[in-house]
């Protein structure tokens, strides 16, 4: 009763592999529709859906290839709840709600941390993360106004901290998983960075494209690296055709 949603596949590896790529299909397919039809966004209905899309196909993706309410799929929730606020996040920035659109996304951030986990703490590989973060505040404090006095602080916290968990992960676990988690999580940095630098510092040329591609990378990163919920199964567990078929066969040979 536990599992909602739980795809056990009695397939060799490589149709496991097949499969997953097939989950991932619709990402890559809005991906490329985002950027072929949307060019400058104002809050309509249409580049609203087309921006979430990506992000909507990503949790369709951490659901199919396995999921249950259960703690060996604590991390796939925790990621999924994460990308769902980053979707609403999507939508507030969209429509120009700036500040209410980061709160989303600092409530996401603080999933993802959840799930990358604070053990080992490895504190002296946060110092650099948390130096940068001090940097950056200092130098945007001064175009600061309103909620953002403390938000963009508050935020900015976060997001590094995700960052960092990220990679302390991974020093510990070098799985090629954590290690594209890793890096995915600095390219969501470098993605929010220059929506900083680009509202109160300079002008980036094709700011929004670069944002945007740095912004889909990492979560793709983030929610791929969920599959290593799949290597944890216990053994013995069966889909319930197989259950039923093995039943099945013991009443005839009976």
């Amino acid at each position: 009763m536990t599992d909602l949603i739980h795809l056990v596949s009695p397939h060799p590896p490589h149709a496991e592999c097949k499969s997953q790529a097939l989950n991932l299909a619709p990402f890559v397919n809005f991906v490329v529709l985002y950027f072929a039809f949307v060019r400058n966004p104002h809050g309509e209905l249409w580049t609203t859906i087309l921006k979430c899309a990506p992000i909507v196909s990503l949790m369709f993706f951490v659901v199919m290839k396995g999921f249950a309410f259960n703690k060996q799929y604590k991390y796939s929730l925790l990621i999924l709840i994460g990308l769902v606020f980053s979707c609403g996040g999507d939508v507030l920035l969209n429509i120009d709600m700036f500040p209410h659109g980061m709160g989303s996304f600092a409530v996401a951030q603080i999933f993802y941390i959840s799930a990358f986990g604070l053990k080992p703490l490895n504190w002296k590989l946060g110092i650099p993360f948390f130096v940068l973060w001090a940097v950056a505040i200092a130098v945007v404090a001064k175009h600061l106004e309103g909620v953002l006095i403390v938000g963009m602080p508050v935020y900015g916290f976060l997001l590094l901290t995700m960052c960092y968990r990220a990679t302390a992960r991974t020093v510990h676990q070098k799985t090629p998983l954590f290690i594209l988690c890793a890096i995915c999580s600095v390219l969501f940095v470098v993605s929010d960075g220059m929506i900083a630098l680009d509202m109160f510092l300079l002008s980036i040329p094709n700011a929004r494209l670069w944002i945007m591609i740095t912004y889909y990378a990492a979560q793709f990163g983030i929610a791929l690296s969920t599959t290593i919920d799949i290597s944890k199964k216990k053994p013995g567990i069966m889909s319930p055709r197989k259950g039923r078929n093995n039943s099945s066969s013991r009443r005839r040979v009976k």
